[in-house]
């Protein structure tokens, strides 16, 4: 189950060198992933209203080539692994058939205090993996 996200680089994301910020790869993948949830129906807003939340435990990233302003820009987000309370998602950043970036982000989901919690089974993130 993939999910492709499309965006353009703004000028203002660009760093001195004319080329996308490092950190701001996490910003788009963050974005993506976010379209992903939305696209298979996932009530994230409803996660949270009932006290739950999803953070970012670890995040391995590799940049393969720059990105620079007005590039057309795509994300592929896949979920990989998905258990209760924590899980994998596979992200390439691609323009045209180039990967500019790949990375795994894993993420956990949390309670209101932050502690790691089983959130209620409407919001089974394992659904998210075939």
């Amino acid at each position: 189950m993939k999910h492709v996200t499309s965006l353009t680089v703004r000028p203002y994301e660009c760093d001195s060198y004319g080329h996308v910020n490092h950190a701001v790869y996490v910003h788009y993948l963050e974005h993506a992933r976010m379209q992903f949830l939305h696209a298979v129906g996932f009530d994230y807003k409803g996660l949270i209203a009932a006290g739950f939340f999803t953070v970012i435990s670890r995040l391995d990233i590799s940049y393969r080539s720059p990105a620079y302003a007005d590039d057309d820009l795509e994300i592929e987000t896949e979920p990989r692994e998905a258990r209760r309370v924590s899980g994998v998602f596979h992200q390439v950043i691609r323009r045209g058939t180039d990967g500019i970036a790949e990375a795994d982000v894993y993420w956990c989901v949390v309670d209101g205090r932050g502690r790691p919690a089983r959130p209620p089974e409407t919001y089974d993130l394992r659904k998210l993996v075939p």
